[in-house]
């Protein structure tokens, strides 16, 4: 009882930490919102994060982490009586999207990062009988919206070390996890021969004829799609001038699946898509596949189930809607880290009903509403950590519990890769 009466009053006291230093929060994330960039090219947001963590007092920073526009924060360790250090990592995200800004409110997302950080560091200082050694980490992210910073990152041994992580994403509902799917991108180019379309078309190979028909051969797959397989894009370049016939086509398309193991399958489906344009039309195709595939979201169910505690704590009302809970929504680089380090990606209401990826997003994330609702999910993921770091129970469960689904996910795309060899899989 004494233990529980403790733990309660810490994770008031972590609040508060939080509440504190609102302003400076808040601050961060309008200059971030007011500066949107996008992949690899955040050098003002990246600054500015990094600014912050300059003017907070204790932390050790490298300003570019690996990456031009990625840096990393750390503070202690510090507490404990000689036990092994609990290394605790927050993740902030601040890349915009071409054309929209911030119209997936990773703004907010930095501001929860620097947040529950700065809070859960505050708090183990201010106790000086704190019983576990703590290190607080702050990875800066960059790129989540195009080839995943995070996936760069984890190659280059920036999560090494790490026990557990947290982050948060805006939404349009509270949810301690989502069906997150796995995603990969290709480019298809397609390479015919001008000519004049009037004066004589026969001397020419349409490449837009190509990715017309690629787009129309996705189009009718999708009848032979598992449900919740997703396939969508867009035609990037289809020509110059309606009287010459364009020699040169582009399209970008994103394939996604629950599950790594059925990525293989769509990627092989809709290369044959691909191909059989090119071979009706006389053109040569060139298919470019990202260098980073996107992982679907590991849920870890103990982490999952202590944030559902600690935000209905702080009045968070968590979506029991099925359509939501059961259907694959976007992709994010946090698969890949939740495949290497138990963590959590939970959504967040904001204040407003408007759809991620719209304009009316943008206007929602640079909102004075959002500001409660983000720190209100940074103090959740701090109450989280607190929970992990004074049971080592929970923490170890929390391992587990990664390694039991990692496992299953490694065992299931093995038997898809046997299942291609064979031929089975193939279209």
């Amino acid at each position: 009882m004494a233990q529980h009466s403790m733990l309660r009053e810490l994770k008031q006291k972590v609040s508060s930490c939080i509440d504190e230093a609102k302003d400076r929060l808040h601050c961060l994330s309008k200059d971030i919102w007011s500066c949107p960039e996008v992949a690899y090219e955040e050098r003002k947001s990246h600054d500015r994060l990094v600014a912050f963590f300059s003017q907070e007092k204790g932390w050790t920073l490298d300003s570019h982490y690996k990456l031009e526009t990625a840096f990393r924060a750390i503070w202690g360790p510090v507490g404990g009586t000689g036990n092994s250090i609990i290394n605790v990592g927050f993740l902030c995200e601040y890349d915009a999207l071409p054309g929209i800004g911030h119209a997936c409110g990773h703004n907010l997302i930095a501001e929860l990062g620097a947040a529950a950080a700065i809070g859960l560091k505050s708090l183990v200082e201010c106790t000086p009988d704190f019983p576990v050694a703590v290190q607080v980490t702050v990875l800066g992210t960059p790129a989540e919206e195009d080839d995943g910073g995070k996936i760069d990152l984890l190659r280059e041994g920036a999560f090494d070390g790490l026990d557990v992580v947290f982050m948060a994403h805006p939404s349009q509902e509270d949810a301690s996890w989502l069906p997150d799917m796995a995603v990969q991108s290709v480019n298809v180019r397609y390479h015919g021969k001008a000519s004049h379309a009037a004066g004589y078309p026969w001397e020419g190979v349409n490449a837009l004829d190509a990715a017309v028909l690629a787009y129309n051969n996705l189009s009718v797959l999708r009848q032979q799609l598992k449900p919740d397989w997703r396939v969508h894009g867009i035609i990037k370049h289809g020509g110059t001038k309606p009287n010459i016939i364009p020699a040169f086509t582009e399209l970008e398309y994103y394939l996604r699946t629950p599950s790594c193991k059925d990525l293989p399958i769509m990627k092989a489906k809709a290369e044959m898509c691909f191909r059989s344009a090119a071979m009706a039309t006389g053109c040569e195709v060139e298919l470019q596949f990202a260098r980073n595939v996107f992982h679907n979201v590991l849920r870890n169910s103990t982490l999952v189930g202590l944030y559902e505690v600690n935000g209905n704590a702080l009045g968070m009302e968590f979506t029991t809607d099925e359509e939501v809970l059961n259907n694959p929504s976007g992709s994010t680089d946090f698969g890949n880290v939740s495949f290497i380090v138990p963590g959590i990606h939970p959504y967040f209401y904001i204040g407003s009903d408007a759809l991620n990826h719209t304009e009316e997003y943008t206007v929602a994330a640079g909102d004075e509403k959002a500001q409660f609702y983000t720190l209100r999910a940074a103090k959740a993921l701090a109450m989280t950590a607190l929970d992990v770091l004074l049971c080592p129970e929970l923490l170890q469960r929390a391992k587990d519990e990664l390694k039991e689904a990692k496992m299953k996910e490694e065992r299931a795309l093995k038997m898809t890769a046997e299942k291609q060899g064979s031929g089975a899989a193939q279209p």
